[in-house]
């Protein structure tokens, strides 16, 4: 893997008329991983030398959609690609590079759904075209086949692969591919998420909580991948061996959310559970807690991940995430074979080692992870690559 990763920014020179304007591919702009680590780029970029614009494939408005329109960036809006609509949606991916000659650089994050966009791109012999790698694998369901199909049918297309790490690059891109990828952090404000304890006991005091209440955290959609149900199981052994009077903040929403709320309601634990939807100040939130409980199937190199370190929050996370997300020492890592009770004891375990919280947004920067220097060295990227297609 190519890890351009030094990440120099040294002024790109690019005489131009207005910005260049990079085609952003994504379902929609809600607060997901790939789309929060976009945004943490697009906000810190020099929008008057780059713009993003985005192709999504849903009509109804994502979270992120004002921010983008007040950020000078446009929105392309498709049908949902579906096998009853493939005819129909080739048809509009036509007809929009038909209307937009304009696109020399694509970068995609729908990972192999985006196979259609790359084809009809590259027909038209635009330049750049990039598909990132945002997770290590897919859940295996009925679209399985179909994401099978499309990965490697993309392939031939793309003229660069991004990722957030190693494992990703090998699942989407291949070996070939994967190895020549470019490794974009999902980088942070760091300072913005570094640990106060004046906000900690502000964010308390809003929701209610003990100021000497164990709080466990999680920020993800509610969706299979994020693995709601067995964080439950385990926070629900928790509170019944070890801690009677924990709190778990649930930050997110998303289609099981009803599924979730039911479990809840099972458990008893309505009072303990605090669902607290799409947030846009989750800096804020993993101040008030104490640990970080993330027991996907599968990710890339999480963005929630690299918040929660830079916030000195201790993480009991999932073996399917890839070690390189341990960017500090607060992360321990559990098999999802490993039973409920056994996931709860380390919750205990790790609460009780938990060490002084100061000090680990540095260690972030650190280790590369910091938005200003990796928003420079894109920015510079796209210069280069716009410049040689002149």
């Amino acid at each position: 893997m190519d890890a351009s990763a030094d990440r120099k920014s040294d002024e790109i020179n690019v005489t131009m008329e207005g910005p260049v304007r990079i085609l952003m591919l994504f379902t929609i702009m809600n607060r997901g991983g790939a789309e929060t680590m976009v945004m943490n780029y697009y906000r810190h970029i020099d929008r008057n030398r780059v713009q993003f614009d985005f192709m999504v494939h849903r009509q109804e408005q994502g979270v992120y959609d004002d921010e983008i329109k007040t950020m000078g960036g446009k929105i392309y809006r498709m049908i949902p690609l579906h096998p009853f609509t493939f005819g129909t949606y080739r048809k509009q991916i036509s007809d929009f590079f038909d209307q937009h000659p304009e696109y020399r650089i694509i970068h995609g994050h729908c990972s192999e759904s985006g196979y259609f966009v790359y084809r009809e791109a590259a027909r038209r012999a635009v330049p750049v075209i990039i598909a990132h790698a945002h997770n290590a694998h897919a859940l295996f369901d009925t679209k399985w086949l179909f994401r099978t199909y499309f990965k490697h049918a993309m392939r031939p297309y793309l003229t660069q692969g991004f990722t957030c790490g190693k494992e990703a690059a090998r699942w989407l891109l291949g070996n070939e591919l994967g190895k020549k990828a470019i490794l974009q952090r999902n980088a942070i404000d760091t300072l913005l998420y570094r640990f106060d304890e004046v906000v900690r006991l502000e964010v308390r005091q809003e929701l209610h909580l003990p100021e000497d209440a164990t709080v466990v955290g999680h920020v993800g959609r509610f969706n299979r991948q994020k693995n709601h149900e067995f964080l439950l199981e385990v926070f629900h052994k928790y509170v019944q061996e070890l801690n009677s009077t924990a709190h778990l903040l649930l930050v997110g929403t998303g289609k099981l959310q009803k599924v979730i709320q039911k479990k809840i309601q099972q458990f008893r634990l309505t009072d303990q559970v605090h669902l607290l939807g799409e947030r846009p100040d989750v800096n804020r939130l993993l101040q008030a807690m104490d640990l970080f409980l993330f027991p996907s199937f599968m990710e890339g190199l999480s963005v929630s991940m690299v918040e929660a370190q830079c916030a000195g929050l201790p993480c009991v996370v999932s073996d399917r995430i890839p070690h390189e997300a341990a960017l500090t020492d607060l992360v321990s890592f559990l098999s999802l074979e490993t039973a409920p009770r056994q996931w709860a004891h380390e919750i205990e375990r790790v609460r009780c080692m938990a060490n002084r919280r100061t000090g680990y947004y540095q260690q972030i920067a650190d280790a590369g992870y910091d938005i200003a220097q990796n928003a420079k060295w894109l920015q510079n990227y796209y210069l280069r690559q716009w410049d040689k297609t002149r």
